[in-house]
């Protein structure tokens, strides 16, 4: 982490050493003469290109149905879960490389990288080839963490959660702009039978194209001024998060083992999938055995990384815990809870809500299809939002406290939207009649969007601040708690009706709100200049 979080190079301020961001308190973000303003938008970029490729495969599966003979619905299904089924893990493990090598780097080698099985998935034609492709390529959801951190050294606490906000809600756009743009640009830029295939291959060419010009315009800290100086100070390993104390220790385990289990349960999911259903051929699309030796491995796993964290932790609480060094890890805990409940249920929301209004409204899909949208299209401005009134309100816990509070009631007022209806096929139909209730249902929707996302901004205003050298570790697990609360999210709903799902996620974001309100911290020096 750099010693201080902004840049003081006269030649970019024009000024004696004058601190870049308070230059302009008000973070213009058209002031591309501070490096600090180029390095956010180099940085947002980078995020929303990881989220177009890692979101790049929903808007065509229907294209991809109908070119590729052999494949099902089930296949699809499985495909889309492999989508988010390791990230959650890669996010752990990026989040402690970036505090050990830097985010420049990091960035730019996962965007690289990952480039490689976006170009395979293109091109595959077996389910397998898909498969490890898909596998593989949901690594890149870990770009998150990377630009969390490469943000926080760039600006100072009291701006850390409008520039956060701007990178995170900006950047997790590119999974609408891929759901927007990439039917077309298959069908009518491109065209043809393989129409899909190349447009999906220029995406891993413009993301290994992308990795290479970040890794060459950005840097993780500010250049030194007239009377300071700048460096990355880097975490003494690639590993295991350090605690504070025993208690902190058992947290810390007790909070690892969702992180392995959530993967036990997707592979639950996938081995419940049966091809040719009510045939005499049906059959699982993945083998038993290989269900079991997940389960098996998945084990093993997770008795390592307590391992690892015990081998980790117990010496330096046996040498004892520097204060300087002590942070609380409560508020880690708090963190994961917040993003479980809000970026958890924005995924899970997203994937079920078109079908909601086409059903419950009888409503054209493609309708229905726009009023889903909206409530990922408010990233652009909910998100930062949320780090912008958490900078400004003089108390980050209790804008966050508000926020959970706000989510709990907005999807409390979406289980109202509709009503239980036994003459109804799909068992629910509208709360009220008139169009004037789906113009009510549409802003329900909006407004509990809102407190979804600028809760996920005012999570991650947070996150920087727990402990300075730890930023990514910490980032690393808040965001893995968002893909865990996606991954139970779902699987729920495969198990619910929509107004009950509702209900559930509602009651997630209230279990939060009391996590937050025993376990959160406001951080040492939240709203300072340096």
């Amino acid at each position: 982490m750099a010693e201080t979080t902004h840049a003081a190079d006269p030649s970019v301020l024009g000024g004696k050493g004058a601190p870049a961001a308070d230059a302009d308190a008000s973070l213009n973000l058209f002031a591309f003469g501070r490096e600090e303003i180029r390095v956010l938008h180099y940085t947002w970029i980078a995020f929303f290109i990881t989220f177009y490729v890692w979101f790049n495969m929903a808007p065509l599966a229907t294209t991809m149905l109908s070119q590729m003979g052999w494949m099902t619905p089930e296949h699809i299904k499985v495909l889309a879960i492999s989508n988010v089924a390791l990230t959650i893990p890669a996010r752990i493990v990026v989040g402690a490389l970036v505090d050990r090598y830097g985010p420049r780097i990091v960035y730019a080698l996962l965007m690289c990288v990952m480039a490689i099985p976006a170009f395979a998935f293109a091109f595959g034609d077996s389910f397998v080839q898909l498969l490890v492709a898909r596998l593989v390529l949901s690594g890149i959801g870990a770009g998150f963490v990377i630009g969390i951190r490469m943000t926080g050294q760039w600006f100072p606490p009291k701006m850390i959660g409008r520039a956060e906000g701007i990178y995170a809600g900006w950047g997790n756009f590119g999974s609408a702009a891929a759901a927007m743009t990439l039917p077309w640009i298959a069908s009518s830029l491109i065209g043809g039978a393989n129409g899909w295939r190349y447009a999906l291959a220029a995406n891993a060419v413009f993301c290994f194209l992308y990795g290479i010009f970040y890794y060459v315009v950005a840097r993780d800290v500010p250049k030194g001024g007239a009377t300071k100086s700048y460096h990355f100070v880097k975490a003494k390993r690639a590993g295991p998060m350090e605690v504070s104390s025993y208690g902190d220790l058992v947290q810390y385990i007790v909070w690892t083992i969702p992180l392995i289990g959530a993967l036990g349960v997707l592979a639950w999911r996938v081995g419940g999938i049966i091809l040719e259903k009510g045939t005499p051929n049906a059959h699982p699309l993945v083998p038993p055995t290989i269900i079991n030796i997940t389960y098996v491995a998945l084990g093993v796993i997770l008795v390592m990384q307590i391992a690892w964290i015990l081998r980790v932790n117990l010496p330096l609480l046996r040498q004892g815990v520097p204060e300087e060094e002590k942070y609380h890890w409560g508020s880690v805990a708090a963190l994961n809870s917040t993003y479980f409940a809000n970026f958890g249920a924005e995924l899970a929301v997203v994937s079920m809500l078109p079908m909601f209004f086409e059903k419950v409204f009888s409503m054209n899909p493609t309708i229905a299809g726009l009023i889903a949208a909206s409530f990922a299209f408010v990233n652009l401005f909910a998100r930062p939002l949320g780090g912008y009134l958490s900078d400004k309100l003089g108390s980050r816990k209790r804008i966050m406290l508000v926020y959970m509070a706000g989510i709990a009631l907005g999807f409390l007022g979406m289980a109202m939207i509709s009503k239980y209806d036994g003459g109804n096929a799909y068992g629910l139909a509208p709360m009220f009649e008139g169009a004037w209730w789906v113009v009510a249902a549409v802003t329900i929707t909006i407004v509990c969007s809102v407190f979804v996302q600028g809760a996920e901004g005012a999570t991650f205003a947070f996150v920087p601040l727990i402990k300075k050298k730890m930023q990514g570790q910490v980032a690393g697990m808040a965001g893995a708690y968002g893909n865990v609360g996606a991954v139970l999210y779902l699987v729920i709903y495969s198990l619910v009706d929509d107004k009950l799902f509702f209900f559930i996620i509602a009651g997630g974001a209230a279990v939060s709100l009391l996590f937050c309100a025993l376990m959160l911290r406001e951080p040492k020096g939240a709203f300072s200049d340096e």
